[in-house]
């Protein structure tokens, strides 16, 4: 990859990617140092990294960095289902985007990046998996477990309204 070809990858995705990794840290600081790594790494690698498979190569470095960010820092905890005393009450019908944003909280950090990967930026599957080191089967597993978990955070009405 050309310098030109770097600087076109850096202003057709950084805010993919910076959007990407902010919905799963929730921290802005944390999300522009986790994609500042990623792009440096790419730089540092752009004789490797054909133009065609910068956006992959791309997510796939962010994904890893910022997994290795969660792991280091300790914030991360996982749950495989919802707790049965979480409620969420009186919100206005107008919000929907709060509300949607505390349902991806509300999924694992697994199920949450390959949902935001799948309906947010448009992966396949095997696109995914490669990012996720998850096979394709994995995946589509733990993204259908992710939309039911969803879906039932979603139509109670005492969470939409």
């Amino acid at each position: 990859m050309t310098e030109r070809e770097y600087n076109e990858c850096v202003r057709q995705y950084a805010d993919n990617v910076y959007r990407f990794i902010l919905k799963n840290l929730r921290h802005e600081e944390d999300a522009r140092d986790v994609v500042q790594g990623a792009f440096e790494k790419m730089w540092q690698h752009r004789e490797e990294v054909s133009y065609e498979k910068c956006k992959s190569y791309l997510f796939t470095v962010a994904y890893h960095q910022m997994i290795d960010h969660l792991r280091k820092s300790k914030r991360v905890v996982l749950k495989e289902s919802f707790g049965e005393q979480v409620q969420v009450m009186n919100k206005p019908a107008n919000n929907l985007k709060k509300v949607l944003d505390e349902a991806l909280q509300r999924l694992s950090e697994t199920q949450r990046s390959l949902v935001l990967l799948k309906d947010y930026e448009g992966y396949s599957y095997e696109e995914i998996g490669k990012i996720t080191s998850l096979s394709e089967s994995q995946v589509k597993v733990y993204l259908h477990r992710a939309r039911i978990q969803l879906k039932n955070y979603l139509v109670k009405p005492e969470n939409v309204i």
